[in-house]
């Protein structure tokens, strides 16, 4: 019989493996807190059986990479008849797919950067040598490479050179069969987090993201005292607006439920650029959707009990 207990789901085998147990282990005590009933667990093939037996009234699911987002894992629980918070299996498909929501969101009129997605076969098949110096040619450097799918900045390179691009693309096909060339754009980096409460849609506090190093990598997403946040962002209150009504948009557009996160460059014009859309933001302690709860006022318990809840409750609807 379903009871009061939520399960959150973190850990799983994707490279981002080490930042869903974090972000597992930090949101089931902020659940506790909140006094919900909670059970941690990870994914194996006990799984499916564990969730016929003794179903929870509700899954959140935080993990990360290929097996958390995109769309699989929802799919199954959605067959199973199991009530999670986040995103639907389709809403999952249609950000985790880097080219594809691209294109989909600037055909919206949503600003993002220009870009190629390459298959591996394609980057053998045609000669490495030619491709890349084609891409070259329309991008410019600087460019980004980065795999089409997955998060943590796992596999993305800043390519200041041509000579460093033949690295890159063979780190970013590490992570997938696609990779990305993305032009780079110099600016201020910022995340606007979305909660959507099924009722309303409202944009966090902007978080500025200020790395020690040249850009957001792994390294600086989870190591304390690599890179300094600033919430609320040190913009004009115009640019701030504009971010947070382009994750909105960008949120609604992709069919996102729930909770998302907008990753955007303001450049040196105040031009707002939308990077990409995660739908299991991080919540480590330094992951960028909790500082943008606690700077919004809240805690992060009661804004994933309340999660919960609207889960539920679209359940029962």
């Amino acid at each position: 019989m379903t009871d009061s207990r939520v399960l959150v789901l973190a850990g799983g085998l994707s490279p981002e493996r080490d930042v869903s147990i974090r972000s597992g282990r930090r949101v089931a005590e902020a659940l506790r807190d909140n006094g919900v009933e909670v059970e941690v667990r990870d994914v194996d093939d006990s799984l499916l059986a564990s969730l016929r037996i003794d179903p929870p009234s509700c899954v959140v699911p935080l993990l990360h990479g290929a097996a958390g987002e995109d769309g699989a894992l929802r799919d199954v629980l959605d067959a199973l008849g199991v009530v999670y918070v986040g995103s639907s299996a389709d809403g999952c498909r249609a950000a985790f797919d880097k080219p594809s929501s691209s294109a989909r969101l600037r055909d919206k009129g949503i600003t993002v950067p220009r870009s190629v997605a390459l298959p591996h076969a394609a980057f053998r098949e045609l000669g490495a040598a030619a491709v890349l110096e084609a891409f070259v040619g329309s991008l410019g450097l600087p460019l980004v490479v980065k795999p089409s799918k997955g998060g943590s900045a796992l596999g993305v390179t800043v390519v200041r050179d041509a000579s460093e691009l033949p690295t890159a693309m063979v780190g970013a096909f590490a992570y997938g069969d696609t990779v990305m060339l993305e032009e780079y754009i110099d600016g201020t980096e910022i995340a606007v987090c979305v909660i959507d409460d099924g009722t309303e849609v409202t944009a966090l506090p902007a978080v500025e993201i200020c790395p020690d190093g040249p850009f957001y990598d792994y390294q600086s997403r989870y190591t304390a005292g690599s890179t300094e946040f600033f919430v609320p962002a040190r913009l004009d209150a115009a640019v701030v607006a504009q971010a947070q009504r382009i994750a909105i948009a960008a949120h609604t557009e992709l069919g996102l439920r729930d909770l998302s996160r907008a990753d955007l460059i303001v450049d040196g014009h105040g031009r707002v650029v939308l990077l990409e859309m995660c739908v299991a933001p991080g919540m480590t302690e330094t992951s960028l959707f909790p500082q943008a709860v606690v700077a919004a006022g809240r805690d992060l318990g009661e804004v994933v009990a309340t999660l919960v809840e609207v889960a539920r409750s679209r359940a029962r609807s």
